[in-house]
């Protein structure tokens, strides 16, 4: 029966493929050929995993899969065996006859490959007249696309939908683009025809399975390969085809646009970026499929002469006089072999019919380096020499090329290079006798190229996908529940992609490399933490207040976390809350966390304050107690005693008594509750006086344990009262120890004046100067004065335990004999001098003036009141003794002159 010859016609999107496949299943043996060594991988796998490894053949460039019971032989078109005698033979994308490089070798195809029963041709409507024309006995099937394809014009790269394809005619375009999509979109999956089929597939399963929304792809994705696609954009009209740029012709704008829109899904198509729009005339009939019929089909001559060199070159070069076939341009191994020719050992070498063979043999290895053509020349001379003198390519040079590329370090560019370098090595290996073990080098090759394509896929993806934003989008779009889980730092997982942090009840996003997608990492990250939130709020709602503190700026923290802070209130000593709570975590949740803080800060307050608390609401205390209570109150507990002379005045002995009771102190220069003084309290209070003034930044509360503490001339008024200390010169000192310093001042003569003690000093903690110029703050003169110290009396007995020949006289000797100076002589510099002072009440606080130690005094302020000495006398050093003093009369001008007197009557 004679073999029936079908064409079966029509534009992308028509189940060509498909049909084909299934036609040669239904047969005992058939062979299909394809365009390119992707699409043969991917109908190969189509066809094992229907029939089995074991009868499924695989035949390209570089890859040869050939199982013993092999029936069914996937190739590509150049790679087709001959002569097989195979019931089913089909080519396709037959169209590709009009090729300027390639095309010789469909058209071979078309007029000579046929099946022993059923031969198909799959292509473009384009192909009608062609194949009608050069195979007469052809029947022809027209299939119509199963969806609609419409053109949506211009759109930018940030608007561009998902499931979109993007063409680039160039590495460095595909490129860019991909990385204009990795910051706006979350990544894209990269496709190109010189990729191994290993990473391709890698890429497209990323694009198939929604990990990113987005593919950049040269050309090579118009040749078949089958991809939910429902967008393909231009990114230019132009393309370089290795000898010049040109225009994309129509039929080719079509074939790639004819990737959108799978199966019964509608597809669009439009350009991009600095692609001008498509004419209107030209998108329509791409809509349509109406294009311009292939009116010439590449041809050269398959009838080759292996005479000579000369003989086969020009059967290379025959013409033909049929008008459908035009002959093709020079191609690569025509320019190889006639490289070689020129070489004289070749020449030699390729004397007879079989060695010319071999020699075409070798220069049809395509040049997949693109070094330059001088450089391919050479290396085909060296494999063509080691077959024809040793029967085979010497193992070690050739083990040694492939060492040398077998490294998975460096940029996308240099894997790129290694991998088109292996094909090289790939498709020697697979030459059936070249090489002496070829099944190992085919497994080593091949394993070497799957390293390298898996490294640059990881070079891709790592470069071209933020794998964390595509991972996030997706679940976003499936609409998901994500998962989020937080460690013991707050880090943020959402799907095990890092997000942030997490501080207290706000979330910290990661840095991100784009608006679009930062929106997209906190949409994301916000939706998988809103169930994370409310189990949060229930484990602070139940934490011990130890967890919980204030900082001196009014902050709230929950361990190291800040939840909130404290605002201003009615009632000074029940502050506001304001909490610390994203919007997305809901009103329920910042509801309970204001709860909690707000019964801590309460409880806080409550211990705190119990005794000035307790002064206010006691409801036994009336009158003048009553509004004392309150002053007090308003002044958190401390009160200078200026500042409420008259109040104290009007005070009995009954309200004094009461008042004491709440451990109210009545102190010489401060009304205040001493257990109001402790640190805790004292860093509460500031904060509570702070909030009532409406200061935008808070006082810091001292050091504890400090008795004085630098005074800054810019402190805030009522600073040092709410901090515990009052400010009397450079210092402040804390007000409990004034008053202990002012008890001691009580029986001095402030009137003719008197010298500091070393209890003074001892409880103050400060030098003389620091407490004279502290005297000056409290109102006091101080007055600066040398005199001689005085030295106790040395002892007149010699120590028991020194020896007894040892006298004045020996060691005179002996300090002699050692050149050093007599006691005696080192004496006679002059006394020891030693810096006192006289302090005198001065009825206010004296200047900043004093002098240094060091310096000399300032000059005398007048005549000080009360008993004093003569001009002379004054400058001497006074004299006390152990006497009784007298009673002395209460000093009229004291500002504690009524508070003397009461201990007097005491």
């Amino acid at each position: 029966m004679a073999s029936r010859i079908t064409a079966v016609l029509g534009p992308t999107n028509t189940g060509k493929t498909h049909y084909a496949i299934q036609r040669m299943l239904s047969y005992r043996t058939g062979v299909i050929g394809l365009p390119l060594r992707l699409l043969a991988r991917e109908v190969y796998d189509r066809i094992v995993a229907e029939r089995g490894p074991s009868v499924v053949a695989l035949i390209t460039g570089e890859e040869r899969i050939v199982p013993p019971r092999a029936a069914y032989w996937v190739c590509t078109v150049e790679a087709m065996p001959e002569g097989m005698g195979c019931d089913f033979l089909a080519v396709d994308e037959i169209q590709l006859c009009a090729d300027p490089e390639r095309g010789h070798v469909f058209t071979d195809r078309l007029l000579h490959a046929r099946g022993l029963h059923e031969t198909l041709f799959l292509g473009a409507e384009t192909m009608r007249g062609a194949i009608a024309s050069m195979v007469p006995e052809a029947q022809f099937a027209h299939r119509e696309r199963m969806s609609d394809l419409t053109y949506s014009g211009s759109k930018k790269l940030s608007r561009m939908p998902a499931r979109s394809a993007i063409v680039g005619f160039s590495v460095e375009n595909v490129y860019a683009i991909a990385e204009l999509l990795r910051r706006t979109k979350g990544g894209a999956a990269v496709v190109m025809g010189a990729l191994s089929p290993r990473t391709r597939n890698a890429q497209v399963e990323m694009y198939q399975n929604g990990d990113v929304d987005y593919l950049v792809a040269t050309d090579a994705i118009g040749m078949g390969l089958n991809l939910d696609i429902s967008h393909v954009a231009f990114s230019s009209l132009t393309k370089f085809d290795g000898f010049r740029m040109r225009h994309l012709m129509p039929e080719e704008l079509g074939q790639i646009a004819g990737r959108a829109g799978r199966h019964v899904e509608n597809g669009t198509f439009g350009v991009t970026g600095e692609a001008p729009d498509l004419d209107e005339g030209l998108a329509q009939a791409i809509c349509e499929h109406r294009f311009q019929p292939v009116k010439k089909l590449q041809w050269r001559n398959s009838d080759l002469r292996f005479s000579s060199v000369k003989r086969l070159i020009a059967s290379l070069e025959d013409r033909t006089d049929n008008p459908w076939l035009t002959r093709v341009r020079e191609s690569d191994d025509l320019a190889a072999l006639k490289a070689l020719a020129a070489d004289a050992e070749v020449a030699a070498r390729a004397s007879d019919g079989p060695s010319i063979k071999l020699l075409w043999d070798v220069c049809r290895i395509p040049d997949f380096r693109g070094i330059s053509k001088g450089e391919h020349a050479s290396l085909l001379t060296h494999i063509f020499n080691d077959l024809h003198q040793f029967g085979h390519v010497s193992a070690n040079w050739f083990g040694l090329q492939v060492r040398r590329i077998d490294r998975t370090d460096g940029d996308i560019d240099t894997l790129s290079k290694r991998l088109a370098y292996i094909r090289t090595w790939t498709y020697v290996a697979q030459r059936k006798g070249w090489l002496v073990d070829d099944s190992h080098w085919r497994d080593e090759t091949r394993a070497v190229e799957d390293r390298l394509s898996d490294a640059l896929h990881g070079a891709l993806t790592q470069r071209f996908v933020d794998r964390r934003t595509s991972i996030l989008l997706r679940r976003l779009k499936q609409k998901e529940s994500l998962l989020a889980d937080v460690n013991d730092k707050g880090e943020v997982t959402v799907e095990g992609e890092f997000v942030g942090r997490l501080e207290g009840f706000r979330f910290r996003m990661d840095k991100a490399g784009s608006p679009d997608e930062a929106k997209t990492l906190r949409q994301a990250s916000v939706q998988a933490l809103v169930p994370h939130f409310s189990l949060l709020a229930d484990r602070f709602y139940n934490a011990p207040d130890p967890e919980i503190d204030f900082t001196e700026q009014g902050g709230l923290m929950w361990g190291d976390a800040a939840i909130g802070k404290l605002v201003a209130g009615a009632d000074p000593f029940k502050p506001g809350i304001e909490v610390f709570v994203d919007d997305e975590a809901g009103e329920d949740v910042a509801a309970k966390v204001k709860r909690r803080l707000q019964h801590f800060i309460d409880r806080k307050v409550a211990a705190g304050f119990e005794p000035l608390l307790a002064l206010r609401n006691d409801e036994t205390l009336t009158g003048a107690a009553k509004g004392f209570a309150y002053r007090m109150a308003e002044g958190f507990g401390i009160i200078p005693r200026g500042e409420i002379a008259d109040e104290v005045k009007a005070l009995d002995q009954e309200a004094r008594a009461a008042l004491r009771k709440h451990s109210v102190r009545f102190g010489q220069f401060t009304i205040f509750q001493p257990p109001l003084l402790k640190p805790a309290p004292t860093r509460l209070r500031l904060v509570l006086w702070s909030l009532s003034k409406g200061l935008s930044e808070f006082p810091e509360s001292p050091p504890p344990g400090l008795v004085t503490v630098p005074a800054p001339k810019d402190s805030i008024a009522g600073y040092f009262a709410m901090a515990g200390y009052r400010a009397a010169g450079e210092r402040a000192i804390r007000i409990d120890m004034l008053e202990r310093l002012a008890d001691m001042l009580r029986d001095k003569d402030s009137r003719a004046g008197f010298e500091a003690n070393p209890d003074m000093l001892s409880i103050t903690g400060m030098t003389l100067e620091q407490f004279a110029d502290l005297m000056e703050g409290l109102g006091y003169k101080a007055e600066r004065g040398e005199r001689e110290k005085v030295k106790p009396a040395p002892s007149a007995s010699t120590p028991e335990d020194a020896p007894a020949d040892i006298t004045p006289e020996v060691v005179e000797a002996a300090v002699a004999d050692d050149g050093a100076t007599p006691v005696a002589d080192a004496v006679t510099s002059g006394p020891e001098t030693e810096v006192f002072f006289t302090f005198t009440w001065g009825g206010r606080p004296a200047r900043k003036d004093r002098p240094q130690a060091g310096k000399p005094p300032r000059a005398k302020q007048g005549k000080p009141k009360g008993k004093g000495r003569a001009q002379g006398e004054r400058d001497k050093p006074q004299n006390f003794t152990a006497k009784p003093k007298r009673e002395k009369a209460i000093d009229p001008d004291n500002p504690f002159a009524a508070a003397l007197a009461g201990f007097k009557k005491d």
